[in-house]
């Protein structure tokens, strides 16, 4: 009995989790739940850029995708919240056309991936000859502001300073616009 060849498996695994949370995203009429799907199909997704050694898109994947613009999300959706915008009902015309988009784009990806011969994949020999270096230590000294590829380089600190203060002032701007819409309804009524 051959043994199980565990990146292959998480691969199959995560691709799977990721595509059916997509699929979810699509059909669900609950913008909460919608919310929820989008997150779990973008962490398989930062699952799959980490089994492909690309430790730092992953990295960045959960912080800004799932960790800030989502919660951004759900906070604007209890925020704002109107009976209105809970439940999305989409019509037939609206799906057939998704559908139709999304299976063409779907072909011309499998075949641009079947088209390149270096995608085709490797056998296990030559799988097994490429050395594997740990990148935590890089990434760390990067998000701290200290350049390990280049001496007269600067760091990533600055940016990762902008995103948390662009996340912060979208997340204040979010309850800003949800109190003052909350007020004028109020004294509407």
């Amino acid at each position: 009995m051959e043994p199980i060849y565990w990146p292959s498996f998480l691969f199959l695994l995560f691709s799977a989790l990721a595509c059916a949370f997509a699929i979810a995203v699509v059909v669900s009429t609950n913008i909460v739940r919608m919310a929820l799907y989008l997150v779990m199909s973008l962490a398989a997704t930062a699952g799959l850029f980490f089994l492909a050694g690309a430790d730092f898109v992953g990295a960045m994947q959960i912080l800004i995708y799932v960790g800030g613009t989502l919660v951004l999300l759900v906070f604007g959706v209890m925020l704002t919240s109107q009976e209105r915008f809970i439940s999305m009902k989409t019509s037939q015309g609206e799906l057939l056309t998704a559908g139709l988009v999304g299976a063409s784009l779907f072909a011309l990806l499998v075949w641009a991936a079947w088209s390149v011969p270096e995608w085709r994949g490797l056998s296990r020999e030559e799988v097994a000859a490429i050395p594997v270096e740990p990148t935590a230590t890089p990434i760390g000294m990067g998000l701290l502001g200290a350049r390990v590829d280049s001496v007269n380089a600067s760091g990533y600190l600055l940016i990762f300073e902008i995103v948390s203060v662009h996340l912060l002032v979208v997340l204040i701007g979010a309850a800003y616009l949800a109190r003052a819409k909350r007020k004028r309804s109020v004294i509407v009524e």
